[in-house]
């Protein structure tokens, strides 16, 4: 036990038995670790199992087990009665040299890179962390409505597919896959569209739509148009392509049109991004009148339109207004969209429409991207359209979500009518809350994370103009609801004290 190699391996070895990983794998990959750093040289000879034991504490079966893993990968060799030995597999991997005065840091890894790189501050990431047992988002669904157990037989099944390994042994095909073809014929048949494959990809989320379109379409220092208050994350997006992003006014009818007409020339603008259906955050929807004004302004000034509908599904009353894009017989409508919002979020799938150019440039450019895909996704996605199951959850879902939207509208008119002011939408899953008089938001939520209520960043609006909140209530039940208003009137009260 005293043997220079036992010493080397005592001072270099440590494992945590609270770990998943279980010991014997830890020790095992610290002496790979050893071998190549050269510490312990090809031929050395290990402690037997029962002093290697003793020496680490450890049972001899786990010593037993780590002698057998390093042997399966080949950097010991246990001959009977000998003893074990260190191996240096050939070319596996180069010896890594290090001054035996820095064993310990050898097994740490810089927190600081020694070599320059572009830091973009519009990137930093707006995730805030909380223990808050109650918390506001910008308008998702519950996962709790999710079909658990029949997900789980959608996905078994799908897996079982044989057809799977055909597809995924095929780098390319000639035809159209089955899940491009039925996503097809759902959106023909519930957004207006006349779509072939040839017009459409999918995607893993919006966000990465947007990322595709953005860099195949903008350019450093192009002038793209959103929103006055718009979408961060969407923002982000253009600012990383390098756009030049200015604000357009936002009122009653949605996005201004005349005040683009008025500010802007002909050829300046590259695209406008707009949320047609139900404008982020504000929920207003843009009229009939100035869809058709955007649409002609856009054919005329030759810019781009990026209508993103991002919660189309969601219709409470009345028929939801088709996307802008149906109507596109000019090739000026970049669409995205969103299938499976009332599935698992890892089984969301974004999607573009635009015409057959431009979709056969963003698919080049998602192979760079994404080039595996998700084939179980997309197969079982294919079947859900196929059997109507997305159809009938979705319908299933809306009478949830509408209850739960009443639900708040009560909840909101007990305990701050006077105070905030907002439109009941018919359809979504945020309301667009407006303080009559203005306060601090920051304050706001200071005071709801001491009572248990989170209230992220994202979702507060405050400028000189606008003292505002998008509260999503798609995630809450009633009683949640019911506990949240009640929450977010005692933090105002709170708040107004301060003062």
């Amino acid at each position: 036990m005293n043997s220079p190699v036992s010493q080397l391996l005592k001072q270099l070895i440590t494992f945590d038995k609270s770990l998943v990983q279980p010991v014997y794998v830890q020790v095992a990959q610290q002496l790979v670790n050893a071998i190549q750093r050269g510490y312990l040289e090809e031929g050395s000879k290990l402690p037997g199992t029962r002093v290697f034991s003793e020496l680490l504490a450890i049972h001899r079966n786990t010593a037993v087990a780590i002698y057998e893993e390093l042997a399966s990968q080949g950097w010991v060799d246990i001959v009977a009665n000998k003893g074990t030995f260190v191996l240096m597999p050939q070319e596996s991997t180069a010896k890594i040299k290090a001054k035996t005065e820095h064993l310990q840091q050898a097994y740490t890894y810089p927190n600081v890179a020694g070599f320059p790189f572009q830091k973009s501050f519009h990137l930093a990431s707006t995730n805030q962390k909380t223990i808050a047992k109650y918390a506001i988002n910008d308008g998702k669904p519950d996962l709790r409505l999710h079909p658990v157990h029949q997900f789980s037989r959608w996905y078994s099944a799908a897996m079982k597919r044989k057809t799977l390994l055909h597809k995924w042994n095929r780098t390319t095909t000639l035809t159209p896959s089955v899940f491009s073809t039925q996503l097809c014929n759902y959106l023909n048949a519930s957004r207006g569209f006349h779509i072939t494959p040839k017009h459409l990809i999918n995607t893993r989320s919006t966000e990465m739509s947007l990322y595709v379109v953005s860099q195949l379409l903008i350019k450093q220092g192009d002038l793209v148009l959103v929103g006055e208050l718009s979408n961060y994350a969407s923002n982000m997006i253009f600012h990383e392509a390098g756009a030049t992003i200015r604000t357009i006014p936002v009122d009653q009818e949605g996005l201004d049109i005349s005040y683009i007409r008025t500010h802007f020339l002909k050829g300046s603008i590259r695209c406008v991004y707009v949320c047609a259906h139900r404008d982020y955050p504000t929920t207003v929807m843009l009229s009939a009148k100035r869809r058709v004004q955007l649409m002609q302004l856009a054919k005329r000034y030759g810019f781009a339109i990026i209508e993103d509908d991002y919660d189309y599904d969601f219709q409470f009353e009345g028929s939801a207004m088709l996307p802008m894009a149906s109507a596109d017989v000019d090739g000026m409508v970049i669409y995205l969209g969103k299938l499976g919002q009332s599935l698992f979020p890892s089984f969301h799938t974004g999607f573009v429409v635009a015409p057959e150019n431009f979709i056969a440039e963003a698919k080049n450019y998602l192979q760079l991207l994404d080039q595996q895909g998700d084939l179980i996704q997309e197969q079982m996605l294919s079947e859900l359209i196929s059997e109507g199951e997305i159809y009938r959850l979705k319908k299933k879902h809306i009478i949830t979500y509408k209850q739960r939207r009443d639900y708040l509208c009560m909840f909101l008119n007990h305990y701050f009518k006077g105070i905030i002011t907002w439109e009941i939408p018919l359809g979504g899953l945020a309301l667009w809350l407006q303080f009559v008089n203005t306060i601090s938001l920051v304050k706001l939520a200071e005071e709801a994370e001491k009572l248990d209520l989170f209230l992220p960043k994202t979702i507060l609006y405050q400028d000189k103009t606008t003292c505002a909140m998008r509260f999503g209530f798609g995630h809450l039940n009633e009683d949640e609801s019911h506990i949240v208003i009640k929450t977010l009137r005692q933090a105002y009260d709170n708040v107004l004290k301060l003062l």
